[in-house]
């Protein structure tokens, strides 16, 4: 019987270490004299899923990565390829480029107003969120996906520092998704964070006649090499931004938003009258 998928994402973009993590699956498989129809009983996956592995387009689980490995008996090849993998679990497909940027940065700004931010997200508050969307994540896949936004949260302590702005919409936190406890720890972590040297975090006030962030939220980011970049990011999509006049649109959008929020002490008394009344 042909096991589920359980790789936790589908197909993706290729990179060198998929596809090189490919190529030696389908040589170890043509070593064995064996096709893809014959080696996907033989470990329970799909002819198909077999056949995006070989192509790199597709992560394989770690079932999947044993099994290969039992089955064509390749004294620990296909085990050595898979630990070069540059698989992140629990981070979108489309978000990986941008995470990989951020461990880089100079300088990051984010305006949100869907969520709080993953780099400053309890552990209480990601769960809720990841509970209350569908599909509904199984406790591995959940465990992976806070495992891997706690990590990205390192970022912030990193030396030399990153510099970062985050501009939230106050409904974030009115709206306590995963009820009062939850939304405490969330406000006790925004002003453990907010007092970070390298770390501003502005609330835009649920009332606000001038609003320069309608058309969504979005990212900014200063590479290494003092070369910006954008993001913005929908319904199981991401895209990296590099036009120059597109940059700056949202250079102008951000630094309006800068004057339209509450500074950052004003920001943190409402946070914390805000934690009074919960």
């Amino acid at each position: 019987m042909v096991s589920a998928d359980d790789s936790g994402d589908g197909e993706v973009e290729p990179d060198d270490t998929l596809r090189s993590f490919g190529e030696t699956v389908k040589a170890s498989r043509r070593r064995a004299g064996l096709t893809q129809e014959q080696l996907a009983p033989l470990i329970g996956y799909s002819v198909q899923y077999v056949g995006s592995v070989e192509q790199g387009r597709r992560h394989p689980s770690r079932k999947f990565i044993s099994k290969t490995e039992a089955v064509l008996d390749t004294f620990g090849v296909i085990d050595i390829a898979a630990k070069r993998l540059s698989r992140r679990p629990g981070l979108a497909s489309w978000f990986r480029r941008w995470a990989k940027l951020e461990e880089t940065a100079v300088t990051l700004n984010t305006y949100e107003c869907r969520s709080i931010p993953g780099l400053l997200q309890p552990e209480s508050y990601a769960r809720a969120l990841i509970d209350n969307v569908p599909p509904l994540a199984t406790s591995e896949e959940a465990d992976a996906r806070v495992t891997v936004r706690m990590e990205r949260q390192k970022l912030l302590f990193r030396t030399p520092y990153i510099l970062f702005s985050f501009i939230i919409e106050q409904a974030l936190i009115e709206r306590r998704t995963g009820g009062p406890e939850v939304t405490r720890e969330l406000i006790d972590r925004l002003l453990e964070y907010g007092r970070l040297p390298n770390v501003d975090i502005q609330i835009m006030p649920t009332v606000s006649p001038d609003h320069a962030g309608t058309d969504g939220p979005f990212q900014l980011l200063e590479t290494d090499e003092h070369e910006w970049l954008g993001y913005t990011e929908g319904q199981q999509s991401g895209q990296v931004i590099s036009d120059p006049k597109d940059i700056s649109l949202l250079h102008q959008r951000y630094a309006k938003l800068r004057i339209q929020a509450l500074n950052p002490a004003d920001s943190a008394g409402l946070l914390m009258r805000m934690r009074g009344s919960l």
